[in-house]
């Protein structure tokens, strides 16, 4: 079980350190990436093939401004891309707009703006299709995710 994460600029690092963490927390093996689709288109081709080549299962990309990134993976590669729009200009809508509107039959799963967090667990949820011991994972997740809600709000709110 393996994932990769690519972004496309240095300074997205902090915004990008919850994909870490999620596929951390489900023992998921990943491998981090500045990749720029613009910068080093050939680069970027490159590390996809070996990727793919080395058994990557999903990517999770972030990318601001333009957004390209993650549909130019989209289009190099048929593992899954999870598109993550990074906030760099109009508080991320750009970058929302630009990865969600990927032309028919090149998909990028989007999720919310700067979440790199759900980017990941998306993908984590996908693998889980593939590997029971990840499902696992996932359910005693939602099971503790969910005791604790109650937990926490047993007592009702003070306001």
């Amino acid at each position: 079980m393996k994932a990769a994460i690519i972004f496309g600029s240095k300074s997205d690092t902090d915004k990008m350190k919850g994909a870490a963490r999620c596929f951390e927390a489900f023992g998921v093996a990943y491998e981090a990436h500045v990749l720029s689709a613009h910068r080093v288109p050939e680069k970027l081709e490159a590390e996809l093939e070996r990727m793919e080549k080395e058994g990557v299962e999903v990517i999770v990309a972030g990318a601001g401004l333009a957004a390209h990134l993650p549909g130019v993976i989209a289009s190099k590669t048929v593992l899954p891309v999870v598109g993550v729009p990074l906030n760099a200009a109009f508080e991320g809508m750009d970058a929302l707009l630009s990865i969600v509107q990927m032309p028919k039959s090149i998909p990028v799963a989007t999720v919310g703006v700067n979440n790199s967090y759900n980017g990941a667990m998306l993908a984590v949820q996908m693998m889980a299709l593939a590997h029971p011991e990840l499902k696992e994972k996932l359910i005693a997740f939602r099971k503790d995710m969910k005791e604790s809600f109650i937990k926490d709000n047993a007592e009702g709110v003070v306001l």
